[in-house]
């Protein structure tokens, strides 16, 4: 295990080891394990598989490289790229703000797809995202891949005007019921300019609060594969649980503490943070499943499983450790031991 300033000269090192810079690291091959842990999780290929992608913002409190403002968070930071499946994370880029969310999408999802491919090459993939990621080269390379996808579309005023009729219905009897309602409407739908052809499109046409809230996503997979309502509210709308695995990468494992000067040493970072939700993922997945804290954040598995007092004790044939007899979940630390053992026995 490395020691602090170790670690930061690996932070601090070039691509290339130098006379003054002799350690280093591969960024490539820290992308793909992450990939590689996520297939190795699975004892057999699954028949299908979701990627989720967001970008989110990481506040920088200095004059880091590649700092800038950007307006929607309205704060200065860096907008890194996440990709998960499920609880497994499969991708964490660090980008400077002054690019657009989906910006090196692309190049990811093909990286991380052609990874998984080579090892499950029958598997079924589908993209999942919001609007952000509505964009005509990522939506035509999933076409010529073989990807489906499933994104998010911003409202405007040609596609409210298409559902006028729907969210009149809805209008009426929200006020005769007193209750939110909603109609779903689907239709092939292209841009102007931006979109190189027609895709299908799903509305929901609700009425709540008195005001209408139509919402759009724009998919690959067919009405005979998912009718309208159940795409958005069963399919879609659950990509919102990838928010909570964001959040524990930012605030329980500190992925934002990206205080170094440079972009590359900043990334190393993240990968460090990243690792270490990692570490948990497999923590929670293999010993925990059969205690309270199987469904734990990382945050709460840090606080009642790790972070606890014991006296240490050390002699020339062994180390003990001795645990207060008033913690509260020795059963659970007990199990967790064991399934360890057991997994590493295997």
């Amino acid at each position: 295990m490395a020691g602090k300033s170790t670690l930061n000269r690996l932070a601090l090192s070039r691509a290339e080891p130098t006379r003054y810079h002799k350690i280093s690291y591969d960024a490539a091959a820290l992308e793909g394990l992450f990939v590689d842990l996520f297939l190795d999780a699975h004892a057999a290929a699954p028949a299908q598989i979701t990627l989720d992608l967001d970008a989110t913002d990481d506040p920088l409190h200095g004059h880091q490289e590649g700092r800038f403002f950007h307006g929607y968070y309205d704060c200065y930071c860096y907008l890194p790229l996440y990709i998960f499946s499920g609880r497994h994370l499969l991708a964490a880029k660090l980008r400077r703000a002054n690019i657009d969310a989906s910006a090196g999408a692309v190049e990811e999802t093909a990286r991380i797809v052609a990874q998984i491919r080579t090892r499950w090459p029958a598997v079924r993939i589908v993209l999942r995202a919001d609007s952000g990621f509505a964009r005509d080269a990522l939506m035509s390379w999933c076409e010529v891949n073989g990807v489906d996808y499933l994104f998010g579309l911003a409202k405007n005023e040609r596609l409210v005007a298409e559902i006028a009729a729907e969210l009149a219905a809805a209008e009426e009897e929200s006020k005769a019921s007193g209750q939110p309602a909603r109609r779903f409407k689907e239709f092939q739908w292209t841009t102007r300019e931006s979109w190189s052809r027609q895709r299908r499109v799903v509305a929901k046409a609700e009425w709540t609060e008195g005001s209408a809230n139509p919402r759009f996503v724009v998919t690959s997979l067919s009405s005979e594969e998912a009718a309208p309502q159940g795409l958005y509210e069963e399919i879609y709308c659950a990509r919102g649980d990838m928010e909570n695995r964001i959040k524990e990468c930012q605030l329980d494992l500190f992925a934002d503490r990206t205080s170094s000067a440079t972009m590359r040493a900043n990334q190393l970072r993240l990968w460090f943070a990243s690792m270490a939700y990692v570490l948990l993922c497999a923590l929670r997945r293999i010993a925990l499943q059969h205690t309270q804290l199987a469904k734990a954040t990382c945050g709460t598995i840090r606080l009642k499983l790790l972070k606890i007092g014991a006296l240490v004790r050390t002699s020339v044939r062994r180390i003990k450790f001795a645990m207060a007899s008033g913690y509260p979940y020795q059963r659970d630390f007990a199990l967790a031991h064991a399934q360890l053992i057991k997994a590493a026995v295997r």
